[in-house]
């Protein structure tokens, strides 16, 4: 498996590029206080400057700097997207694995409920419990990942069903393993290309919906991230503001965006290298 890691990172250009986005968008949220004299609610004592050398994307409209307050948002949008696949992933890895290594009724029932929120409009609920609740980060991770899951759970599912079936598991089973031996000893070290797609692309999604909410204002008012940003900046678009504005916003969330969705991409061609052109295989 690590040999596959290693050559995503070599010879995968989707897998490298998408790996460089995410890096240009992480290092500058990670050495925000190093780029930036300003604290993103600071005022600067001067309204819709435009870009100078004290402030490289202008101020908008309460003085506030905007290449400060983008830095800032990149931190939030990181971490709820992190912290949504991370949460995520373990919930779909815990039902989807529990249903296939039990069987039976409880299969049934369990799939049954995670074909019901399949189902369900994920962003028209994120919508309304968010103009309900007004979710700060860690309620609005909880919101998003208790969202995405029931797909992943799914794909867990049919892998550990199809890794069940291995011989060795099988005579491991006949030795009297448990089953909770068997996920955490066998079946769970296979589970690592998957697992990554499925955690990058659970933050892709997060990102995506946390920008949507935000823009949509029914999240926190008080949270500085990127869809705020581009929510505030829409009502002066009849200034020259928002080229510095919204423009370096949407390229931000773009960039992160795409760049987990091309990692993301590379990685399941680690799990079904089916996925890669012939030539490539």
């Amino acid at each position: 498996m690590h040999d596959n890691y290693k050559t995503l990172l070599k010879n995968n250009g989707m897998g490298r590029a998408g790996i460089g986005l995410i890096l240009l968008v992480l290092l500058p949220a990670l050495a925000a206080p190093l780029l930036s004299p300003y604290l993103p609610g600071e005022y600067s004592g001067s309204i819709f400057a435009p870009p100078s050398g004290s402030y490289w994307l202008g101020t908008n409209d309460v003085g506030q700097d905007i290449w400060t307050r983008l830095l800032y948002g990149a931190r939030t949008s990181l971490l709820i997207g992190g912290g949504v696949a991370l949460l995520a992933t373990l919930t779909a890895l815990v039902v989807g694995g529990s249903a296939a290594l039990c069987g039976g009724l409880y299969d049934q029932v369990v799939m049954r409920f995670v074909d019901a929120l399949l189902v369900l409009p994920a962003v028209l609920i994120a919508i309304l419990a968010s103009a309900y609740l007004v979710p700060g980060i860690s309620l609005l991770i909880i919101l998003l990942a208790s969202l995405i899951w029931p797909q992943a759970a799914r794909i867990f599912r049919a892998r550990i069903l199809s890794l069940k079936e291995e011989g060795y598991i099988s005579a491991a089973r006949t030795f009297g393993a448990s089953e909770t031996y068997l996920m955490v000893r066998h079946i769970l070290p296979l589970l690592g290309p998957i697992l990554s797609a499925v955690i990058v692309q659970h933050g892709r999604r997060a990102i995506f919906m946390e920008a949507g909410l935000s823009f949509l204002g029914v999240s926190d008012p008080t949270l500085i991230s990127w869809g705020s940003m581009l929510q505030h900046a829409l009502r002066y678009t009849y200034l020259d503001v928002w080229k510095w504005w919204m423009l370096p916003t949407g390229l931000l969330l773009s960039m992160t965006i795409t760049g987990l969705a091309l990692l993301g991409f590379a990685l399941e061609t680690i799990s079904d290298p089916r996925l890669l052109p012939a030539g490539n295989r």
